[in-house]
């Protein structure tokens, strides 16, 4: 999958394909529908994505709180899994927020990356102020010489399938129904960074990693399953693992802890993937040690059940 940044610089070969638009937060089931659309449009043209990094929403605000289902790193892994040969990541800046709903049609979309065909939902805005609609983009596209379809919001159940329902049910415990509107487990993904070793004396050696940047599910213990991808120890593995603050010990800036069942070896500096599949328990403060060990032991002994039924 090839990435492209600048829309004003482009080769031959990125341009001529057929793409949905849009910010593609956690890669769910309505974003794959549009995607399988922008690939049938012209099934003898490259696949493409056209998004944004940052995110819009952190462009204008970006002293709000995580949001992001998953990172720049993550969306683009799934993306290529996706079949995408194109990911056009540009660099959302003030000069790319101040083009107006044509300006950003005739200059980003025909004449910088010369795209054939475009899908957008229907609730798709563009421009300055996001004046534009998807209907003014059908319109531009006739003019310019690129074709558009407008995609229908995808249902499940009642609700509409979308990021924010996504992060309403993580944020509630509700992996299986996060699951279900994204397609998969929600995952979180990064390397694995040096941590205080308190698992380790704990008999529960742990692998740490950053949620910094994204949205954070509720904080608690998980049953989850992980991919190691890279390193001496890849490969896919079952786990328990503590989303949160630790508060046993003292106030600690929020973190995912991951416990792999059956395994030796160093992981630091990996890059892993954790899945996650059942919320088994909020955080909790123990009186002793000896507690908090034996609550881990259920935890694992709980997580090994629930995964071994997947």
């Amino acid at each position: 999958m090839r990435i492209i940044r600048d829309y004003t610089y482009t080769t031959p070969d990125d341009r001529g394909a057929s793409a949905a638009i849009g910010n593609f937060d956690g890669v769910h089931l309505g974003h794959q529908s549009v995607i399988d659309l922008a690939r049938k449009a012209i099934p003898d043209a490259p696949l493409g994505i056209l998004t944004f990094e940052p995110h819009p929403r952190e462009y204008f605000a970006p002293e709000a709180p995580p949001f992001r289902l998953m990172s720049r790193e993550a969306r683009a892994s799934r993306l290529a899994k996706l079949g995408v040969e194109r990911l056009y990541e540009l660099n959302f800046n003030a000069a790319l927020a101040s083009l107006t709903p044509e300006e950003f049609a005739r200059k980003v979309i025909c004449d910088g990356l010369g795209l054939r065909h475009v899908v957008v939902g229907a609730d798709f805005c563009f421009g300055k102020a996001r004046a534009g609609t998807a209907e003014d983009l059908q319109r531009f596209g006739a003019d310019m010489g690129f074709g558009v379809t407008i995609a229908q919001l995808l249902e499940n159940g009642d609700a509409t399938v979308s990021s924010t329902a996504i992060r309403t049910a993580l944020s509630e415990g509700r992996t299986r129904d996060a699951a279900a509107m994204l397609g998969h487990w929600h995952r979180i993904e990064g390397p694995v960074i040096g941590g205080e070793q308190r698992g380790r004396q704990l008999g529960y050696p742990t692998a740490n990693m950053s949620i910094d940047g994204l949205h954070p599910p509720a904080f608690g213990v998980y049953a989850v399953l992980v991919d190691v991808l890279d390193g001496p120890h890849k490969g896919k593995y079952h786990g328990a693992a503590s989303m949160g603050v630790r508060p046993m010990f003292g106030v600690n800036r929020p973190n995912l802890e991951t416990f792999l069942f059956d395994f030796s070896g160093d992981l630091y500096g990996a890059t892993l993937s954790v899945g996650l599949v059942e919320f088994l328990r909020p955080e909790e403060k123990f009186d002793s040690l000896d507690g908090l060990i034996a609550q881990m032991d259920a935890d694992c002994q709980r997580a090994r059940g629930i995964l071994s039924a997947l």
